[in-house]
């Protein structure tokens, strides 16, 4: 046979394989194909892995699926109950403080705030509660830590705690707990909490000088870019207002009377760090392979971190060494019909391994929840289902599919808001330098407050649509009125027909004569009056059609907005140094507590002066004042009356247009059991239970293989081997005749 028939004949038999290989592998699933059929639940996270894991460090949502399931603070929130009630979760129970006066005698539990000095916290830690599995911990036959003497070259192609041969696990104890708190004071790593821990425990703020120095003395001599630190051992400086009187018993004194501190001990950054974990990761070469608690994480939770490979996937798995809780008995009305209540009593965790993978943009994540590779859309994530509930409302096709998909929607109110700021510090909107041009710039800012129509942009925006607000605090938090006639903007809603309407824009055109410029135009120079918007956000259609509503909105009252769209660090350094005038901003609550909305408006935690969370520079004397009332108050009458104050001066004084309190919807699978998303619910991991048996049945159903590209393939690769049998046939017969005639 000729060469070229040899080659012929093999690329026919590449082109048969290849249509084999496509017949007998058609399958879209991005997930291992045994997957679907283990207790593994599946969820994406977006852009870019967290960056940290360290417990004294992470702050941002994206890092709460591994933090919350990871480690443990003394207290928790209960996973069914609204409004959110603090239990304990490593404690035995959630301790009252107790109160002394500035001579050390104690006081009566009502107590008011002026007479206390400190307030005393003694937390009981449950006995019996382990670590997971990890090098850290492991010992010798003699009683020393084998890991803890390691030289760079030891470590050798370890790059996880899983490539050591030995693991072990301790007792969690209360002076983890101890440690923990003292280590805010490092110089190590960021720590966004030490400023306000330092303000309230007792001696934290001189403590941290004293790290400084001591740090100072340990690091003598290193280079400054060395990422090799000489461990830092919190436990040789005592600090005043932690320590561990006994095993089980952690003690913990505040300055004066702070009722809001049990709530900060349900934040990981009251979880436990030991000491052993600290110093294993301190050792020479760790930090260079990425052995860190900010990528590996130690801790007492139901789960524990198995993979992390940055930017791509990771892993948790159960921490077999714990303890196991009871899923909850009590929940709200509807929640049994829901069945939320299935599980009563049984021990959790239920799901097996959780895995996330990351999805660089919307549409594909979306593709695989609505083919049901993912069992969570996003797993941290309180607007993910918006969208699908936004296509149900536009669409009837899809409307029938996703109910008869049965994905898991529920839609909300939560402890979160979203508003348009203006910087106090600018002369043009702000306090102004005279009392004239203070009163001027209030009815500015008024008038503005009217004309930006938040019930308009609800109806315009689907996928941001909330409740209006009336002031900074939303439902759930003591002291909200949000919804009643006392709770009413009076500067921009009046109350009709059981209702908050909102003002006519002649009432806004009115204030802005009334502040000089008469339609938009300075009295005095005829000029445009012309305001900054500080906006940050990826450029995307919808965020523009976003931006374009805005700018329509001060249209209506004759002024002129203009657009200064930048990234967000650029933003930030605008913030610094207090050039710009409108923003928008969101909030999601860290504790459910009228002092965590209300603190964004408070004086001494101005962003510009103080690097604090008070964007707008707000700083009302009387604001102030009522504010550090508040914060010493119980819930009570007395405390409502002083949130009714509160909320009344910033009505006035109009520093933010109130914005919206937006709708939350998570979305998930049918086959995801106990699905209750919310804000400040982050530990929700152990609840989760998965239907396997459906999900792999539903798996197959709605992605059945479409045949017909490959069968016109297949025939395709047919024709051509019969067209090229019959091309060689053809050619041998030609060289057979001419053989034959020469």
């Amino acid at each position: 046979m000729s060469g070229l028939s040899i080659s012929l004949v093999n690329g026919l038999r590449r082109l048969a394989w290849l249509a084999g290989v496509m017949l007998a592998g058609c399958n879209n699933n991005p997930l291992p194909d045994d997957l679907a059929a283990s207790n593994t639940a599946v969820s994406a996270f977006l852009q870019s892995s967290p960056r940290h894991l360290d417990p004294t460090a992470s702050y941002w949502s994206n890092e709460t699926p591994y933090t919350y399931q990871i480690y443990e603070p003394p207290y928790g929130y209960h996973y069914l109950l609204r409004p959110f009630k603090l239990i304990p979760k490593t404690a035995e129970q959630v301790a009252r403080p107790h109160y002394f006066d500035k001579d050390g005698r104690r006081l009566a539990d009502d107590a008011p705030g002026e007479q206390v000095a400190e307030s005393v916290y003694d937390i009981r830690i449950r006995p019996g509660i382990l670590y997971q599995p990890h090098p850290a911990f492991a010992k010798d036959e003699k009683g020393a830590h084998r890991y803890h003497a390691l030289r760079p070259e030891e470590l050798r192609a370890r790059r996880t705690p899983l490539d050591f041969e030995h693991v072990g696990t301790r007792e969690l104890v209360a002076e983890d707990y101890v440690y923990a708190l003292k280590r805010h004071a490092t110089t190590r790593i960021t720590t966004p909490i030490f400023g306000i821990f330092a303000e309230n425990v007792v001696g934290l703020k001189d403590y941290g000088q004293r790290i400084k120095d001591e740090d100072r003395k340990l690091r003598a001599g290193l280079e400054a870019t060395s990422q090799d630190k000489p461990f830092l051992d919190f436990r040789r400086w005592p600090l005043a207002g932690a320590s561990a009187p006994e095993k089980h018993l952690l003690r913990i004194r505040i300055n004066g009377k702070y009722p809001q501190w049990n709530y900060w001990m349900s934040m990981t950054f009251m979880a436990p760090v030991p000491w052993e974990a600290d110093a294993f990761y301190a050792q020479p070469g760790m930090a260079a392979v990425g052995l860190s608690l900010d990528q590996w994480p130690v801790g007492t939770g139901p789960y524990m971190m198995v993979e992390s490979i940055k930017d791509r996937r990771h892993v948790l798995e159960r921490n077999p060494n714990y303890r196991g809780e009871p899923y909850p008995c009590e929940g709200m009305p509807g929640d049994r019909e829901a069945g939320l209540l299935d599980d009563c009593g049984k021990t959790m965790p239920f799901v097996d391994r959780f895995v996330f993978t990351i999805e660089r943009e919307n549409v594909p994540l979306r593709g695989k929840f609505r083919q049901g590779y993912y069992d969570i859309e996003i797993f941290e994530s309180t607007n993910s289902g918006l969208d699908y509930l936004i296509e149900m409302q536009d669409s009837e096709e899809v409307r029938k599919e996703y109910e008869a998909k049965g994905f898991r929607l529920p839609r909300f109110p939560d402890v979160n808001s979203r508003f348009i700021g203006f910087n106090m510090l600018d002369p043009a909107i702000g306090w102004g330098d005279t009392p004239e041009q203070r009163e001027r710039n209030r009815k500015l800012r008024q008038a503005i407050s009217i004309a930006i129509d938040w019930e308009e942009h609800s109806k315009i925006f689907p996928e941001g649509a909330g409740e209006t607000a009336m002031g900074p605090l939303p439902r759930g938090i003591f002291g909200s009125r949000q919804g009643t006639p006392e709770g009413l903007n009076p500067v921009t809603h009046r109350w009709l027909d059981g209702k908050a309407v909102r003002r006519p824009i002649e009432d806004a055109k009115q204030l802005l004569a009334q502040a000089g410029y008469p339609n938009g135009r300075d009295a005095l120079s005829g000029k445009p009056l012309v305001i900054n918007y500080d906006f940050y956000a990826v450029p995307t259609p919808e965020v523009k059609a976003g931006l374009d509503w805005m700018v329509r909105q001060f249209a209506k009252i004759g002024i002129q907005l203009e657009i200064r769209a930048t990234d967000n660090n650029q933003f930030q350094d605008k913030v610094r140094k207090g050039n710009y005038q409108v923003f928008a901003l969101g909030w999601l609550a860290d504790y459910p507590d009228a002092e965590n909305f209300m603190f964004l408006l408070y004086g001494p935690n101005g962003k510009t002066e103080h690097d604090g969370e008070n964007t707008g520079n707000y700083a009302s004397p009387q604001f102030d004042r009522l504010f550090a009332e508040m914060k010493t108050l119980e819930d009570g009458p007395a405390k409502q009356a002083v949130i009714d104050q509160m909320n009344r001066v910033a009505q006035l004084d109009a520093p933010w247009s109130f914005g919206i309190f937006p709708d939350a919807s998570g979305a998930a699978q049918s086959w995801v059991h106990n699905y209750k998303p919310a804000v400040l619910i982050r530990d929700h991991g152990k609840y989760l239970r998965l239907d396997i048996a459906q999900r792999v049945h539903l798996l197959e159903q709605w992605n059945q293989p479409v045949w017909w590209p490959v069968i016109l393939l297949g025939a395709a690769v047919l024709l051509l081997l019969f067209v090229g049998w019959r091309s060689l046939r053809q050619r041998e017969r030609t060289n057979a005749r001419g053989e034959v005639l020469a």
